[in-house]
């Protein structure tokens, strides 16, 4: 399935994220949240997905989010500010999977993400990001009965498409279609993104003007 956002909403997301973003708050647990405002939207994967570098994408700017060679390095739950008085956030999580600290500290994100999912009425989707050149792998798919049980809702977005031959990325979309339709909480359509050459970035901003839209 794929959905053609119009023109105004496509000039919407570029305006908002044309705007300033800023970091506003890191939490390390469920305790120092920040107190719930406006509109958020979170950003789950692999710790190698690539999510630090999307959200750079989506604002314009190179070092808004901390990237890292380092898979597991974003260890709490990142908040970001846009413009219009705090209306919108953006939420960098902990990247599950492999990651380069100890079982202890790995358990302690996965409770913090959980429970964020769960208690958060400002949370209006989860982005879960999967790599073009991979798809899904059981650790997604556990990720995403996870989503479904907690009734959240989440919309797939494939990274690194500039990384993947063209035919090989549509079977990915095509393999992954196929699976989300077991998947009740995950909405149908799939985004199709790329951080270095902006790829489907209008498409994403887009789609978030449609939410913060249905929520104002």
């Amino acid at each position: 399935m794929t959905t053609e956002p119009d023109a105004e909403l496509i000039e919407q997301g570029r305006l908002m994220f044309a705007g300033e973003w800023k970091f506003i708050w890191a939490s390390p647990s469920l305790e120092t949240l920040p107190p719930m405002a406006g509109m958020e939207v979170a950003f789950a994967g692999r710790s190698n997905v690539g999510k630090s570098s999307l959200i750079n994408a989506l604002t314009g700017r190179n070092a808004l989010a901390r990237t890292s060679h380092t898979p597991g390095r974003t260890q709490e739950l990142i908040f970001f500010e846009g413009p219009n008085n705090g209306d919108f956030r953006l939420v960098d999580m902990p990247g599950y999977g492999y990651a380069s600290a100890p079982k202890a500290k790995i358990a302690s994100w996965t409770k913090l993400i959980y429970s964020f999912l769960q208690g958060r009425a400002t949370l209006a989707r989860v982005y879960v990001l999967i790599d073009s050149r991979h798809g899904l792998k059981d650790v997604d798919l556990d990720v995403l009965k996870s989503l479904d049980r907690s009734a959240v809702s989440y919309q797939i977005v494939l990274t690194k498409a500039d990384q993947v031959k063209k035919a090989e990325l549509e079977k990915v979309k095509e393999e992954t279609q196929a699976a989300l339709r077991t998947h009740p909480a995950a909405f149908p359509e799939i985004l199709v993104t790329s951080s270095r050459d902006g790829g489907g970035m209008a498409e994403l901003r887009a789609a978030m003007m449609r939410l913060l839209n249905e929520r104002s």
